[in-house]
């Protein structure tokens, strides 16, 4: 099943006794039902990553990728989960939650389900990516104590690639991690982006230059800080988990936006203070920029974007090129027999554009056929093996209202500015830049995108249009911000 709960691929039909379909379907009513009694950001924190394992002898297996999220929804939800899974299945008399392991996550699927030892990836993968380790019991836990995850030895700014659109992000993730003066350059530094840009990357990245200067680093994930803390007050050692955390000279912290909880959010923000006042370096990545974690404390919020809050763009077709040549090389190291044509790999390049975990899986598709079916990598062959990575479904209608609603959130002005009749700087831009969407993104005709846009005549729109679409032409940056928004309103 992946993250969003769009596929419940975890069910063993087999194991359910042959109703696994069916309780498939009946997990994916589930979860609606949650989205809608507990609202999105309850959902996405704590059900996003829920999926159902089997169905057998009446008890629904569960699973989640870390303990944290385990004992939470245990002691949280665990009785709403099954009053729901029983009122949409019949035969569903108990609900167990375990923790998966890393090969049971949906990320980067290969195309045979197991495959062989010789087709797991180099040690040194040059891919732009956000594998995580799994989350481990460390032995200082149990005492209160924080160990950290470990980083990726593959994460490593040597395997990082360089693009227009993380190319800020990469120079001041070095820059931070190779400073050495007593006062940090930006703190904290704080990178967004959405899945699989290399966020992740950087920050392993930043870990290991840190460490080799001899830095006392941590890495944590949302739900490993979570665990760490609520763990502490279990064991009545908070004061000692405190203590460590503040102890050190550089704290990474991924996915933030996953933090929850009112005495977990206020002792984060403590943590926030206390290393940024004594001059340790802060490092942290999310899904969104910081004013926008509404699930956030505004305190914290306004502390993370303090310092530098950096933005890594959408993966454009040099990029996504350049990476995918350097994962097919790391490949032939291991592989010296495995051979790809420049067209296949263009095909790959361009089709698959969502993100960098996608082409780390095309090249393991790729592999698998050719190692498993001795047969030459064909473009036949490459089209079938990367079908379903291929945005090819059907593109999600766009409301005018939605393009105004966005873009005047983008811009920093309210929707009735941008339909009303003032023309100043600050108003026309976004008004021409909603238009131009709203062209491109409807099937509206001119005047009446002219009429949603406060009763105005088809003449202005075309202008509009023909002015962002020249604009777009010559301003890289502008062009970015508009392939942001239109993915935004597509996703």
């Amino acid at each position: 099943m992946r993250m969003d709960g769009s596929l419940a691929e975890g069910v063993d039909p087999g194991r359910s006794g042959g109703g696994g379909s069916e309780y498939a379907a009946a997990w994916q009513r589930v979860k609606r039902r949650l989205r809608a009694e507990l609202g999105e950001d309850v959902f996405a924190s704590w059900f996003a990553r829920l999926e159902l394992q089997e169905v057998a002898g009446g008890v629904a297996r569960l699973t989640v990728p870390t303990r944290f999220l385990k004992s939470w929804i245990e002691s949280h939800y665990l009785d709403r989960v099954l009053a729901n899974f029983r009122s949409e299945a019949d035969g569903i008399e108990s609900i167990e939650v375990g923790v998966r392991g890393p090969m049971a996550q949906p990320r980067a699927p290969v195309a045979i389900a197991k495959p062989a030892a010789s087709l797991r990836p180099p040690a040194a993968s040059p891919l732009v990516s956000e594998a995580h380790e799994p989350e481990r019991a460390g032995r200082g836990e149990a005492a209160g104590d924080l160990s950290g995850a470990p980083l990726d030895a593959r994460l490593t700014f040597e395997s990082f690639v360089v693009g227009r659109s993380n190319a800020l992000a990469h120079a001041a993730a070095e820059r931070v991690a190779g400073h050495e003066g007593s006062t940090p350059l930006y703190n904290p530094l704080y990178f967004h982006a959405g899945v699989g840009l290399g966020k992740t990357h950087l920050l392993h990245a930043i870990g290991h230059a840190a460490k080799g200067h001899g830095r006392r680093v941590i890495y944590l994930t949302a739900d490993r800080f979570m665990y760490g803390f609520v763990n502490a007050l279990k064991t009545q050692n908070a004061l000692a988990f405190k203590e460590r955390l503040r102890a050190i000279d550089v704290l990474i912290l991924d996915d933030v936006q996953f933090i929850q909880g009112r005495s977990i959010q206020a002792e984060f923000g403590h943590t926030l203070n206390a290393l940024i006042d004594a001059g340790r370096q802060v490092v942290a990545a999310a899904d969104r920029p910081p004013t926008e974690l509404e699930s956030l404390d505004e305190r914290v919020r306004s502390r993370l974007a303090g310092g530098l809050v950096v933005e890594i763009g959408t993966l454009d077709e040099a990029l996504r090129a350049t990476i995918l040549h350097s994962r097919l090389e790391a490949v032939r190291a291991t592989h010296p027999a495995f051979e790809v044509s420049p067209a296949v790999a263009e095909y790959v390049a361009k089709a698959i554009t969502a993100n960098g975990r996608d082409l780390e899986g095309a090249v393991n598709r790729l592999l698998a056929h050719a190692t498993l079916t001795g047969a030459p990598v064909t473009l036949e062959t490459a089209e079938t093996a990367i079908r379903d990575l291929v945005k090819n479904r059907e593109p999600k209608r766009v409301k005018i209202e939605d393009i105004q609603k966005l873009v005047a959130s983008r811009y920093n002005v309210s929707r009735s500015d941008i339909l009303s009749e003032r023309r100043t700087a600050a108003v026309v831009k976004p008004r021409q830049i909603a238009m131009y969407l709203s062209k491109v993104l409807t099937l509206r005709s001119l005047p009446e995108i002219g009429r949603r846009f406060g009763g105005r005549d088809h003449t202005t729109v075309l202008h509009a249009v023909r002015k962002i679409e020249k604009a777009i032409g010559e301003d890289a940056a502008l062009s970015d911000e508009v392939e942001l928004l239109k993915r935004m309103l597509q996703d």
